[in-house]
């Protein structure tokens, strides 16, 4: 495979017509952005919605879209965007006194007004909590990138990452350094069993301290106090503890499998810790044996008293590889992981967004009978082409970072990735940038797809851009590199 394209992927033979792609993908991407208080501030969700309908949010932005618009434009260096972005957020950050602390889901100006949405709005009237957490991320990557580290250490920031640290890190009933949210809390915004500490959560706690730390020791080394100092000690602290619970109770491989399975149960006491969550051997599914192979590695989807969850979420992964909480020797494991399930994973339209799906009653009683989540379809199996940018930049970040690491693996992952670009490349704009796809291999447009959503047009211009414009870019999503 590591020579060119593979057998399997000849249908995705490279069109002659990648700059024109490329340039209309532009051109929609321009049209998405819209301004808040007279200047641009952010994309809308999807370009075609009915603006008649005002129960329909698609013409707001959202924060958690806004991701990849936002690193796509750092990448232009439009940084007064982000800049306003971040600050009407920062400005909409919630004061009450259930929700304090926490950043709005989606924004919208109404007759020269901000309204914002917490979750009051919200189908199942849920808090999305990846918004808030991609906040701290984002400001930081911001602040790397364009040099601004006067807006960094403002006191409008640092209080906003106080209010945040106060909200994720304050005690609970939970003695584990892991954050719990309630189903339909972040990406997987509709119920799919996904309740307690979802990886795709922890992995953005992980980075969101990480990312708060960076900022509060720019303040610090302008004006220090025992505050800050407390709280940088504090964070540091739960930042290592979550990283090494999550390598612990959330990697497996094999090996770790098969240890698992000869672990005892009922233990109590505390000398007796071997199987602390009193999993017992029957929950292992049977998919997993072939699915990890024997050099595979990846993080569940969840790990909770005597249920952990062994489903594969990509976006909780691809994080976990570009934000630094997997080992190199891990994420190498990973990507053979996938290369091994390359016909799950990528299939028709790359990727898909979990594996495997629930099916039959397991559908029902889990999902309500939700007719969004039907079996391969949505969140419940579903492919979703803005979820490719995530991995392939997790592919060529470490590339960049490890050189000269299994370079043959890394050679196989390449192409893969180009392949996967290629497929996206002849695919999207005939079927109009659509938000995602349904079936077992992505070849049908989704039932209740929106055509010509953002983050599916800005997915594929950041691929592209890491590709073809400028690969040394990508280490702008490295969290520990220095200042530029």
């Amino acid at each position: 495979m590591a020579g060119g394209f593979t057998e399997q992927s000849q249908r995705f033979r490279p069109s002659s017509k990648e700059e024109h792609v490329v340039q209309k993908a532009e051109e929609h991407f321009e049209r998405t952005l819209i301004t808040i208080r007279g200047e641009l501030a952010g994309s809308v969700a999807a370009l075609e919605h009915p603006s008649d309908d005002e129960a329909l949010n698609y013409g707001e932005i959202f924060l958690r879209d806004n991701v990849p618009v936002m690193i796509y434009l750092l990448l232009k260096r439009r940084f007064s965007i982000v800049r306003q972005f971040l600050t009407v957020c920062l400005d909409l950050q919630s004061t009450s006194v259930q929700t304090r602390g926490v950043f709005p889901t989606s924004f919208v100006e109404e007759n020269e007004e901000l309204v914002a949405d917490y979750g009051q709005r919200s189908i199942g009237r849920i808090t999305s909590v990846d918004a808030s957490l991609w906040w701290p991320i984002l400001c930081w990557i911001y602040v790397k990138r364009s040099g601004d580290t006067e807006f960094g250490r403002s006191a409008e920031v640092q209080r906003g990452l106080q209010l945040l640290l106060d909200l994720v890190l304050h005690p609970s009933f939970e003695g584990t350094p892991v954050l719990f949210v309630p189903d339909c809390a972040f990406m997987i915004d509709r119920p799919m069993d996904v309740w307690g500490a979802p990886l795709e959560v922890e992995v953005l706690l992980f980075a969101a301290l990480r990312s708060s730390i960076e900022l509060m020791e720019l303040c610090q080394r302008h004006e220090s106090s025992v505050l800050l100092e407390e709280r940088l000690r504090l964070s540091r602290r739960w930042m290592h503890d979550l990283r090494q619970y999550l390598l612990k109770h959330y990697w497996v491989t094999s090996k770790t499998m098969q240890v698992l399975r000869r672990r005892p149960t009922e233990q109590y006491g505390d000398n007796q810790y071997q199987n602390e969550f009193n999993v017992q051997p029957q929950v292992i599914p049977d998919w997993l044996q072939d699915w990890l192979d024997n050099r595979g590695g990846y993080l569940i989807g969840n790990m909770r008293t005597g249920r952990p969850d062994f489903r594969f979420y990509s976006l909780g992964n691809s994080l976990a590889c570009l934000f630094g909480l997997l080992t190199a020797p891990q994420q190498r494991a990973l990507f053979r992981l996938v290369q091994h399930n390359r016909q799950h994973l990528m299939a028709q339209m790359p990727m898909r967004i979990c594996h495997p799906p629930m099916e039959g009653v397991e559908w029902e009683n889990k999902t309500g009978s939700d007719p969004k989540n039907w079996p391969w379809s949505y969140h419940n199996g579903g492919h979703w082409p803005s979820l490719l940018w995530y991995f392939g930049g997790s592919i060529l970040l470490h590339e960049r970072i490890h050189p000269h690491a299994d370079m043959l693996l890394m050679t196989q992952m390449k192409t893969l990735v180009e392949e996967c670009y290629w497929s996206q490349l002849n695919q999207l704009p005939r079927q109009q940038w659509a938000e995602y796809f349904d079936g077992p291999t992505g070849t049908w447009v989704g039932q209740q797809s929106r055509t010509y959503q953002t983050w599916t047009i800005v997915g594929f211009l950041l691929l592209h851009h890491f590709l073809r414009v400028e690969p040394n870019d990508v280490l702008m999503l490295h969290l520990d590199a220095g200042l530029s």
